[in-house]
Order: C-alpha cells, then structure tokens, then sequence
C-alpha cells in the first residue's frame, strides 16, 4: 500500500488544530489506496496544542527548536509516507483537497504541487501589507529564479519524498516556504505545478513577524 504523510507545523494552536485534524479527509485517502500518517510537529506549545493532537488520536512529535523551516525540517525525517502534504494548525489552508491534489500528482507525473493562495481568498484572510509583501517576493522570484510562481509564500504542498534528497533546505524559519520551491522548480528542476486554493481567515493568534519575516524571505 502507498503511504502519505501529511505534516502539520504548530505552535500554540489550540483554537484551530482540532479542526484541521477533523477536516484531513483520511477515509478518501484511504480508499485511493493509501495508509495515512498525520503528523503534527509542534514548537514546544504553552496551550492545550498536544493535549488536544493526542486526544485526537494523532501523533505529534515535540521539537524545542523555534521556527516553521525547522518543524518542517524535523517533520520531513520522521514522515514515512512516499507523498508528502503539508498545511497549517490554523484552518486556512482547504486540507480536504488533498486527494485531489495528489491525484494531479500521480495522473500527471509530477513531483511537486504548490498551491496558489491569491486564487479564491476570503474576505479578511490576509491583510494588505501582506498582499504587498507578497507581491514583492513574488517578482523577486520570477525575477531571480524565472519561476512564474504566483505566490513564492504558500504553505501548501504536495510532493514526492523522494525530491528531498536533491534539495538544499537551509531556513529554519518561515523562508523554508519560498526556499522549498525555489529548490525543487529551479535548481532541481523537479515536474511541478501550482494549483489554486480557497485561503480562509485564520483561526487563533498571528505568529507571523511580518516585517523581519519579509526581510528574511527577500
């Protein structure tokens, strides 16, 4: 049986993760043919986070280190899937496209799926000062790499773990997210795709710096 491994950064998200959780379409995935591993990698949370991922009957692993680069980082070593997808704890990314997602993938033999953010976004889900610093890292990209990448930013993927082998992940911090891409569609010239997504208002506190994390992306 395939396996795919959908890992779930957290850090004090005891408002969404629940939620998140319940929303992951696992019976689907199962049907398609594959055993699912959810994992949630949390940042050493202060709340009911891991109490809650517990209850729910899902595996966490606790990694002290700070920084969504670096939960990603651990998360990728321990996921024993074939596929990988990943979300956040905070209900804004559609985690019930999943299969959809990885039926692309299989039926066009991609490696890698970014998702699109900007395509179907909610009232209120992102601010305008982020929408302009989006804007600018995203020409930075297409500027630098020649990637036509409508959002550099998103925290939505689908791909094959197999990739990680040929990419050079450095950031332990929010810029894995543009680094990831950079490193599969540009120097591994990995088959991939950006696909759009419905991008919700989030659910419990912004973690987000937005003006040091921007800088630390460009």
């Amino acid at each position: 049986m395939n396996k795919i491994s959908i890992i779930i950064p957290a850090l004090n998200e005891e408002e969404g993760i629940e939620g998140v959780i319940r929303a992951i379409p696992k019976s689907e995935l199962e049907r398609m043919g594959f055993d699912v591993q959810i994992l949630v990698v949390d940042g050493n949370s202060q709340d009911r986070t891991r109490e809650l991922v517990t209850k729910a009957g899902t595996e966490v692993i606790v990694e002290p280190r700070r920084g969504y680069g670096r939960a990603y980082k651990t998360g990728f070593a321990k996921a024993s899937g074939d596929i990988i997808a990943t979300a956040d704890a905070d209900l804004t990314y559609p985690v019930e496209d999943i299969p959809k997602f990885v039926k692309v993938l299989q039926e066009e033999n991609l490696d890698f799926i970014t998702t699109n953010c900007f395509a179907y976004m909610e009232k209120n889900a992102m601010s305008l000062r982020n929408r302009i610093g989006n804007g600018v890292l995203n020409l930075a990209t297409r500027l630098l790499f020649r990637l036509n990448l409508k959002d550099s930013q998103s925290g939505m993927w689908v791909f094959r773990k197999d990739i990680l082998d040929s990419l050079v992940l450095k950031s332990d911090k929010m810029s894995l997210s543009e680094e990831l891409k950079i490193e599969a569609c540009h120097f591994a010239r990995c088959r991939w795709k950006e696909m759009p997504i419905q991008y919700r208002p989030r659910v419990g506190k912004v973690k987000l710096k937005t003006w040091k994390d921007g800088f630390g992306n460009l």
